[in-house]
């Protein structure tokens, strides 16, 4: 606002003490709560709303749950309330623009991101486990281990203190199976499909060997033992680049006796996915009760 710095973001009560009159406000500001403002001279991203709360929140409050999520860059942004995580207290702040949780959060359950205070990505996870269905649940492990936001010791100390907490039963089965080097969504929930089955478990990122014993590419998902490989193809396989990469890769595969089960949106229902390797790895030699 000419000649009266207000920053990005400001309240009503600041702008008119330091002289900002009711139509410079109006002009100047979108109104993303009750009396406070964001300046139209700022993107009204996710993250610069929160900039804007964070100022009028107490300063145990972290941004968590699915706010936290797309914060870290691995879901995106909900279209609606802004998560807010504190510790318990005889009153929370209540506002329209606001879903606020009440929790007992140890320093290491919350991490500065940027300039944000967010809910841990254990204490994310733990969080969600109690929102989520089983196989986005381990698709939300996988991306916060793969963006470097979790690990398997920080998850399994959270969890070990997280008795009686809504979501931890299902928190504690899946952490075992989370993995940083899971791709995508897509490839955590074709994983999910096997490892809810009877099948093997799968081996993630496969390597492939030339001729000459050298890793060359790596498949998704596979069984080494019966040279069985699985890969879930996106919208970006169809790019011209990516399609001949995949050529090339599908054809050193086949030359060294591999067996390739791809899918995609329209043919991966869970029970495809199971079927369709259930059958491939019996031609393999897969003896059921035997793996």
């Amino acid at each position: 606002m000419e000649g009266i710095p207000l920053g990005s973001s400001y309240t009503w009560s600041e702008a008119r003490r330091r002289g900002v009159t009711r139509r410079q406000i109006a002009a100047d500001g979108v109104a993303i709560g009750r009396g406070l403002y964001l300046s139209r001279a700022v993107e009204p991203t996710l993250a610069e709303r929160c900039r804007a709360w964070a100022g009028l929140l107490p300063a145990d409050a972290a941004f968590g749950l699915g706010t936290a999520t797309a914060l870290y860059g691995v879901t995106d942004p909900e279209p609606h309330a802004l998560h807010v995580v504190l510790r318990p207290r005889s009153v929370l702040p209540q506002q329209t623009e606001l879903t606020v949780h009440a929790r007992r959060l140890t320093d290491e359950d919350v991490v500065v991101h940027g300039d944000l205070r967010l809910t841990s990505g254990p204490q994310t996870y733990l969080d969600m486990a109690a929102r989520l269905l089983a196989p986005d649940l381990l698709a939300l492990g996988d991306a916060l281990m793969h963006a470097g936001h979790m690990d398997s010791e920080a998850l399994e100390r959270r969890l070990s203190r997280a008795d009686r907490v809504r979501g931890v039963v299902r928190a504690r089965e899946w952490a075992p199976h989370l993995s940083g080097r899971a791709a995508s969504p897509r490839e955590s929930w074709l994983r999910y499909c096997l490892l809810a089955s009877d099948l093997p478990d799968p081996v993630m990122q496969v390597p492939i060997v030339d001729r000459w014993g050298r890793a060359v590419v790596h498949a998704d998902l596979g069984y080494p033992a019966w040279k069985l490989a699985l890969e879930y193809e996106g919208r970006q396989h169809a790019e011209r680049e990516q399609f001949d990469r995949d050529i090339d890769r599908y054809s050193l595969m086949a030359a060294d006796g591999w067996l390739v089960l791809r899918f995609g949106a329209r043919n991966s229902g869970a029970g495809v996915v199971v079927e369709r390797t259930r059958r491939a790895l019996l031609s393999r030699g897969w003896q059921p009760g035997l793996s």
